[in-house]
């Protein structure tokens, strides 16, 4: 969060404040959950003391926590004016046969497959980024192509890395306070 911090004291982002969450489960809590979707648009951000208006609030999620925001986003279209997701874990059955032991791969690929379709679209900014070493890389590929098709801002970045913090990391400068100027302006 320092590279945050730092974009926005050089003025390169209209940010005020961000929160992090930890589920106690993450693996349920993030895996295109209804439960979490309902939770966080209609208990949580009523409570924190961020603008109400949807266009200044911004997901940013990795991995599993990715696949939660979009989740949560299509799910429950006036929690979020933007997203920016990272690595996300968009399984599809063709493509991930590797994590079809995933307890709730079934649940995760149903919802992908509704995203591919169109179900449930509620075009925003959309920044989605992925290392070129990640096996998930196609995915996120095909969903950016497919959010775009439904009319979604979206930028898709690959950067020279792999599925780390580090990697995710390192994109957010410029890209995050890139985000939120198209999200916020």
């Amino acid at each position: 969060m320092n590279d945050l911090r730092a974009a926005v004291s050089a003025g390169r982002a209209p940010f005020d404040q961000s929160f992090g969450l930890q589920p106690i489960d993450r693996n349920e809590t993030y895996s295109a959950s209804t439960a979490y979707a309902r939770a966080l648009a209609d208990e949580l951000l009523p409570r924190l003391p961020t603008p109400r208006e949807r266009r200044f609030r911004a997901g940013l999620g990795a991995s599993l926590g990715a696949l939660g925001l979009l989740h949560a986003h299509r799910t429950r279209p006036e929690t979020f004016g933007g997203l920016f997701l990272q690595s996300g874990s968009f399984f599809r059955p063709r493509t991930d046969a590797q994590e079809s032991l995933f307890p709730r791969f079934p649940r995760v690929s149903r919802f992908v497959g509704r995203v591919l379709r169109g179900h449930g679209a509620a075009p925003i900014p959309v920044t989605i980024s992925c290392g070129l070493a990640e096996e998930n890389l196609d995915n996120n590929r095909i969903v950016a192509d497919a959010l775009r098709r439904q009319g979604y801002d979206v930028r898709f970045v690959e950067s020279r890395d792999a599925h780390t913090w580090v990697g995710w990391r390192d994109v957010w400068d410029p890209w995050l306070p890139e985000l939120l100027q198209r999200a916020w302006t």
